[in-house]
């Protein structure tokens, strides 16, 4: 562990990345805490407040709204903490479900190989054949919108790619002395698959994992900007950008403009801790 801080921290973008990657998710937890304003509850929303400048104070003169309002009247800053919380919570459920997933049948089709392989290979190529946001568009025109249902299509999307990837590197595991020596010891496939395969299956995975994270909550902040994601009640970063579209030319940018910046940091942060990841987790490029 030592020797992967120190290999990690030694980018100092990296570095920068990580912090400003806690410092959204510290904000996204104690959104309920550092919020100015509830986006959710109807009962702290004035009509007289909407779509007010950055700066603007509120119709009562008891809140300053420091990034402006949309068009219900709901500070943004508010609905931005809340909307990061939501893009945040659904990228990182929706990864750590496809990945266990995905691992589990990509170790199970490399370590038993034959028609098994064949069966789970196909059925990842078959998926990955069609566009990510065709799937989940279909998915979720036929279940409908919230949270779930949009974790759930976000899996569908992703667990190929963990197959594929655990089933690689479970047939270069396979080969080697360590698996036929625990083979000889008369241990069951399962203990092998989870005690000595996977430990060693992980790194790729892992980076794998780190960049899908900021690949789903782009995902879903298209989905909700289509206006098939989350409901409306509960808006995403995506459907904060949608809502201040219409408003884009008529000069009220706020709306969809600090969202949409919002969103562009997060996963900015997310992709240069992946990054660094990779190189940190390659052991061909530690080497070199």
């Amino acid at each position: 562990m030592r020797r992967f801080a120190r290999d990690f921290f030694a980018s100092r973008i990296a570095t920068a990345g990580l912090i400003g990657l806690l410092l959204v998710i510290l904000a996204a937890v104690f959104a309920p805490v550092i919020a100015p304003q509830n986006p959710y509850d109807l009962s702290t929303l004035d009509v007289m407040d909407s779509r007010l400048e950055p700066g603007k104070r509120s119709a009562d003169g008891t809140m300053t709204f420091l990034l402006g309002t949309d068009e219900q009247g709901r500070d943004m800053l508010s609905a931005m903490l809340y909307g990061v919380r939501i893009s945040i919570l659904v990228g990182v459920v929706s990864t750590v479900i496809a990945l266990a997933i995905g691992l589990l049948l990509g170790l199970f089709a490399g370590y038993a190989g034959g028609r098994i392989e064949s069966l789970i290979m196909r059925l990842a190529d078959i998926q990955l054949s069609f566009p990510p946001i065709l799937i989940a568009l279909i998915l979720l025109a036929l279940t409908g919108q919230g949270v779930g249902k949009i974790i759930t299509a976000l899996v569908a999307v992703q667990w190929a790619y963990y197959a594929r990837t655990a089933r690689s590197a479970a047939l270069v595991e396979r080969r080697k002395e360590y698996i036929e020596a625990a083979q000889v010891l008369g241990l069951s496939p399962l203990r092998i698959m989870l005690r000595h395969l996977l430990p060693n299956c992980m790194p790729p995975l892992i980076v794998i994992a780190a960049l899908q994270v900021a690949s789903a909550i782009s995902l879903e902040a298209t989905l909700s900007f289509l206006g098939l994601g989350l409901p409306v009640t509960e808006p995403s970063l995506g459907l904060l950008i949608a809502n201040g579209f219409q408003y884009l030319l008529s000069g009220k940018y706020w709306i969809s403009f600090f969202p949409g910046i919002a969103l562009l940091v997060t996963v900015v942060m997310i992709n240069l801790v992946a990054d660094q990841l990779r190189d940190v987790l390659n052991p061909h490029l530690q080497t070199q």
